[in-house]
């Protein structure tokens, strides 16, 4: 790919969710407290007054508003091989079978918008907990079973394969979910690997042929930039919060997109792990925040202050600080999922024994918070 396609597709997907997302959040910032969606001091959030939590409907105008007008633009240039004489040669030939596609991914999109609904309505008045998984896995359930999108797993249970695609979208979305705690946390993670995914979607080739897989690439390129539009109002200190209309709304598109990302044409089976290894420090978070409420003999489901930010603030550092380190280590681990996908498996054991290594390296840090708590 030369600079003048990235270019092109940055131009395309990363700028337009960016800039709707980024204006559009100034009205909802200031109407948030009408609305109720208002995030008041306590819980496992570190900010002090109350900050509204719609920074959900910015994003998910940012990502619905940039396929809708795709949709249009793909319409009119497929009629006019005029506009198709001005885009790069690598896309053209691809344009019907996009537009083949538009169905399944408005379906997705659609299913993404139940989940944001669902968010927003947690937001505003606090959605039973019950309610909230059955939702999240009927949509996740609907995902596998009727959009067809499934782990490259190499199992030859389908069942099981679809039991481990509902339960990993499940897991994603709750993961970030829990992220949210910090400002700039949860969204500039979410942006990481969302780029990092994106790298590996175009440069790892699509079934029965030697082209990226486009398709993938510019759903988390579209997330991505979304979310970077999002991120301008969060900065520290946050005029509003992602909220759980937003956090769940990127946790499922950013799970869906490793189920449609493909594996099964690469000489290398091991790059199914790059999606692991680029989602490791979220799953680091969530599965470390559950032991220790289930630990402590407390309900996993009520928030608090244990997460991996949390125990940062405890070690000494900033909540600006613990932020930029999460970012780093998510940064990392997203290079390693993108290496993950161009090495062969000797290197590839190397590249997942140094994303194991730097968890190691941060369990060997927390464990000193620990031991200090419990003298």
């Amino acid at each position: 790919m030369n600079p003048s396609f990235i270019g092109w597709l940055i131009a395309v997907t990363v700028l337009p969710p960016m800039l709707i997302s980024w204006i559009s959040l100034y009205p909802v910032r200031r109407f948030a407290f009408r609305l109720g969606l208002v995030a008041n001091e306590g819980g496992h959030s570190t900010h002090s007054g109350s900050t509204p939590v719609g920074g959900g409907i910015g994003i998910w105008l940012g990502i619905i508003g940039t396929f809708a007008a795709g949709t249009i633009a793909l319409m009119v240039v497929r009629q006019s091989p005029d506009l198709q004489s001005h885009m790069p040669e690598t896309i053209t030939p691809y344009l019907d079978g996009i537009w083949q596609r538009c169905g399944t991914l408005w379906g997705l999109m659609g299913a993404a918008t139940v989940l944001f609904a669902l968010g927003i309505w947690d937001d505003r008045r606090g959605a039973p907990v019950m309610i909230r998984l059955v939702v999240e896995f009927a949509v996740a359930a609907f995902v596998v079973l009727v959009l067809g999108f499934s782990l490259t797993a190499y199992i030859g249970l389908p069942w099981l394969t679809h039991v481990m695609s509902v339960l990993w979208i499940v897991a994603v979305i709750n993961s970030f979910n829990m992220l949210d705690n910090m400002d700039g946390l949860s969204g500039g993670v979410a942006a990481i690997i969302a780029t990092s995914m994106a790298a590996v979607m175009l440069t790892t080739p699509s079934p029965g042929t030697a082209q990226p897989q486009f398709l993938v690439a510019s759903l988390l390129l579209v997330v991505c930039g979304a979310l970077l539009g999002f991120l301008w109002h969060n900065r520290p200190p946050a005029k509003i919060f992602m909220g759980d209309g937003g956090s769940y709304l990127v946790g499922f598109l950013i799970a869906v997109a490793m189920l449609m990302a493909t594996f099964a044409s690469t000489p290398r089976p091991h790059a199914v792990l790059a999606p692991v290894c680029a989602m490791a420090i979220p799953l680091y978070d969530m599965t470390t925040v559950l032991w220790i409420r289930i630990r402590e003999g407390r309900s996993i489901f009520v928030g608090d202050r244990s997460h991996f930010s949390h125990r940062l603030v405890d070690l000494g550092l900033s909540r600006a600080q613990a932020v930029m380190t999460i970012h780093l280590v998510t940064g990392t681990c997203g290079l390693a999922a993108v290496l993950l996908a161009h090495v062969s498996v000797l290197q590839a054991v190397a590249v997942l024994g140094i994303v194991a290594c730097m968890l190691m390296l941060v369990v060997i840090l927390e464990s000193t918070g620990w031991r200090k708590n419990e003298n």
